[in-house]
């Protein structure tokens, strides 16, 4: 579960009665194609003849160019969350990851997921008693991954919403 019951208006877009811009929407998803991407290597060491993650990050990466609609890049999330779906570990949660990153064009508040799935994947591929130390070294690697506009909104957002991201966004 990586959304809350009760939608956050400042991830609900402004034609939608929310107060998220289309600037920053773009942003998020960027944001969190950025990512996926940083830890798609852990699917494709154990998939590689599997494109659907790498295409899911592709298509949220077109959609910010409003080159694809929203539509086709939830669908190429779906695809990378069903490559997911069969495996377990590092691979599974870099392929969630790109899922999530590629339905940020449909609900903002996926760029979240996209970052806790990628933290996941780096916990579950580290040395063993080396996880944690990995998860945090990732999350603050994301951290300065985020673009001003957005760090204070994405920052406030992992606070709120870090119990129910399986805590990964500690410091």
């Amino acid at each position: 579960m990586i959304l809350p019951k009760v939608r956050d208006p400042r991830f609900i877009t402004l034609r939608r009665g929310g107060t998220l811009t289309d600037a920053d929407h773009r942003l998020l998803a960027l944001w969190a194609a950025t990512c996926a991407e940083h830890v798609l290597e852990l699917f494709e060491a154990v998939q590689p003849l599997d494109p659907r993650p790498r295409q899911a990050i592709q298509q949220i990466r077109a959609w910010t160019r409003g080159e694809i609609t929203m539509t086709q890049s939830r669908a190429a999330g779906g695809h990378a969350m069903a490559a997911a779906r069969v495996l377990s570990g590092a691979a599974r949660h870099a392929a969630y990851a790109a899922g999530q990153a590629a339905v940020v064009a449909h609900v903002a508040a996926h760029e979240l997921g996209a970052a806790a799935y990628a933290i996941k994947a780096v916990r579950a591929a580290a040395p063993e008693g080396e996880g944690e130390l990995a998860g945090r070294l990732e999350c603050r690697w994301q951290r300065e991954q985020l673009p001003g506009q957005i760090r204070e909104l994405v920052l406030e957002d992992q606070q709120l919403r870090n119990g129910i991201c399986w805590s990964v966004f500690s410091d």
